[in-house]
This record gives C-alpha cells, sequence and structure tokens, in this order.
C-alpha cells in the first residue's frame, strides 16, 4: 500500500525546491506579460528613423529576456530531462544573465551620463563599475554547477562556493550607484522647478530606479544569509531569475521615459542653465539706444539687463518723466500712470534670466512741439 503511494521524484520534491519552482512560474508570467504590455510602445520605438544606443539595446532586451527564461523554463520543469543533459546546459542561465544585467548596466551608464549634462566624471566612474560588474561575471560563471536533483526535478545551476554571490554583488553596486545618481539628480532640480515629490517620482523614474534596486538587494538576502540545507538545495538561486527579468523590465521602461531623442542618451527633464525666475514671469526691460530708431522688436538674450529708461505710453504732462522710483514689480499692469521704470534698478541688472528689450520709435521733437 506504502509502494502505490508512493510519488515520483517530479512531484516529490523538497520545500525548497518546490518554493523554487512556484517562483519560476510566477517569473515566467511577468517576463510574459511585460512582452505583451510593451508591444505597442516597442513598435512605435521600432518606427522611429534614428538607431542610437538605447533603442539597440530596448530591442535586445526586449527579446533576449523573455527568449532565455523559457529555454530555462523548459529544462527546469521538463521531466524528460536527464542528469547528463543537465549537466551540458546548466550553465546557460548563469551566462545568458550576465549578458542581460551588463546590457541593462549600459543603459544606466548612458542614462545617468546623460542626466548629468554628458559630465565625464560620471561617465569614468560608472563605467569603471560596469567593466568591474562584466569582468565579475564572467569569472564566476565558471564557479557554478549542476544541482544534484533526482531524475526529473529539473535543471538547475547553483554556485560551488558562497563568494560566488560576488557575481550579484557587482551589478547591484552599479544599481545603487544609478539609484544614488539619478535621486541626487532630481531633487537638485526642484532649485530650479519645484514641484511635488509625487510627480518628481513619476517625472524622472525615480520608482524605477528603485524597483530595481530594492530586488538586487532582496536577491543579496539569498546568496549571503540564507544558508542551504544541502548541496541538493537550490534556495540561494530561488529569486535569481526573477530578479533578472524585474531589472530588465524596469530598464525598457527607463528607455521609454525618455523625453525626446534617444540620442547621446537622452536628456534631463530640467535644464540645469534654467532660471527660476523664468518660472514667475519674464523681466520686460526697455532699452536706452535712442541714436537709432527701430521699429518695435522684442529680443530674447540671457545677457544681464541693459539700463533701463521710461518711455510715455501715451501723450501725458512731462512731470510723468519724474515719477519715482520703480519699486521692482513687473512693468506690465503694475505702473499704469508712470509707463516703465525712469531709473536703473538693481534687481534688473542682476537677473539673468530670459529678457525681453523693446525698441521704439520716440520722436522726442514731435513731442515737444505738442506740448
Amino acid at each position: 500500500m506504502a509502494d502505490q503511494l508512493q510519488l515520483p521524484p517530479s512531484l516529490d520534491l523538497p520545500p525548497h525546491l518546490s518554493a523554487h519552482k512556484y517562483f519560476f512560474v510566477c517569473t515566467l508570467t511577468v517576463a510574459a506579460w511585460d512582452t505583451l504590455v510593451l508591444s505597442p510602445r516597442s513598435y512605435r520605438l521600432l518606427r522611429t528613423k534614428e538607431w542610437p544606443v538605447l533603442k539597440i539595446a530596448f530591442h535586445f532586451l526586449r527579446l533576449f529576456m523573455p527568449i532565455e527564461f523559457t529555454i530555462a523554463g523548459v529544462a527546469f520543469f521538463d521531466t524528460k530531462w536527464s542528469q547528463e543533459t543537465c549537466q551540458k546546459f546548466f550553465l546557460f542561465e548563469p551566462i545568458c544573465t550576465a549578458i542581460l544585467l551588463a546590457i541593462c548596466s549600459m543603459v544606466h551608464v548612458i542614462r545617468i551620463h546623460a542626466i548629468y549634462d554628458k559630465n565625464k566624471t560620471i561617465l569614468t566612474g560608472m563605467s569603471g563599475l560596469l567593466a568591474v560588474q562584466v569582468v565579475v561575471t564572467a569569472i564566476c560563471c565558471g564557479f557554478f554547477r549542476n544541482t544534484p536533483l533526482e531524475e526529473g526535478q529539473g535543471c538547475i545551476a547553483s554556485p560551488k562556493h558562497n563568494w560566488v554571490g560576488i557575481y550579484w554583488l557587482s551589478a547591484t553596486l552599479l544599481y545603487t550607484a544609478s539609484f544614488a545618481f539619478a535621486l541626487v539628480r532630481s531633487f537638485k532640480s526642484l532649485e530650479i522647478k519645484p514641484i511635488t515629490k509625487w510627480k518628481l517620482m513619476l517625472r524622472d523614474g525615480l520608482n524605477l530606479y528603485g524597483a530595481i534596486w530594492i530586488v538586487n538587494m532582496t536577491n543579496m538576502l539569498f546568496w549571503f544569509i540564507i544558508t542551504p540545507t544541502g548541496d541538493n538545495d537550490p534556495v540561494k538561486t530561488i529569486v535569481t531569475s526573477m530578479t533578472a527579468v524585474l531589472t530588465t523590465s524596469m530598464t525598457l521602461r527607463i528607455i521609454l521615459s525618455v523625453r525626446g531623442t534617444l540620442v547621446h542618451g537622452g536628456s534631463f527633464a530640467v535644464s540645469s542653465t534654467s532660471n527660476p525666475s523664468r518660472s514667475g514671469g519674464t523681466t520686460h526691460v526697455l532699452s536706452g539706444n535712442r541714436r537709432e530708431p527701430t521699429n518695435p522688436v522684442l529680443s530674447l538674450s540671457h545677457q544681464p539687463a541693459p539700463t533701463a529708461y521710461a518711455v510715455p505710453l501715451g501723450q501725458k504732462e512731462r512731470s510723468d518723466w519724474g515719477a519715482p522710483e520703480y519699486d521692482g514689480k513687473s512693468s506690465v499692469g503694475d505702473n499704469k500712470e508712470a509707463g516703465f521704470p525712469i531709473e536703473p534698478t538693481e534687481s534688473n541688472e542682476e537677473n539673468l534670466g530670459v529678457k525681453i528689450t523693446v525698441d521704439t520709435q520716440t520722436d522726442y521733437e514731435s513731442y515737444g512741439r505738442a506740448k
């Protein structure tokens, strides 16, 4: 009777292996859902004429990720896979995941470099972390082994030594730096354009960088803290597949969140050369050029404002020219009687924002005769 109730090895799974299989089902579900949801936006991006590095990386990741984990899923769930076949195949996932992480990290390097206005120091530091990651993951691939499971229980790669966890540590360091740089850049932009923290998060994709950091740090807990019960316990790698899928998924959305062109990594949402005074309206200044009369002209300039003089807007008494000194407010609608300010103002001279200069022709002789 006991022999009749004996389950085959493919169904008689230890607790950690059973949890691993359930978690891998969730991984495949997320990969399939992400591929389906991003299809319309991927098609629109494909139709654009330019082919910068970020666009090539996007389409590579979008195809490579589901293909890798579909093949790994077949090896994991197919009960007909023998351990001899697995011995030749188990390095497939570590190697493909290393490639996947390298492309994702390259996207982070390009994007962080772009939002810091092509800062060479940032590029050097992030590129150094990427180089370390590529070298470390390549070396660590040689220290994985086939998990000794029973026939029909699946094919899983496990580390030979605990230090092999630096495979994921190298990538986590880069994503930590990426998240930190993105946070600093975003909060610094509040000095130029203040917005709510929620809008800031959505505008700059901080939720995407944060999600990548969280899943990679969670993976670190399994690699360096949780202890397996034996050589046949794959608990260390239980969340590696989900980490790779979510890292790829969030990185794809970082690319899609770039405003404008993807050439050179795109640009930041707020220019670092912007002036806070622009958000409160422009400053109107009247040029003091009286020698060469011209037609009314509006000119935009980032230079300091010229000396301001007053020109009466209508036929008024000469006493208007002796109006009190301007109080520093906008000259449009704030001083209807006196027109524009007659004396130079320090606030206008020190303001480096956008200036609107109005050059008008004034016939002083006709004005005197009219009096």
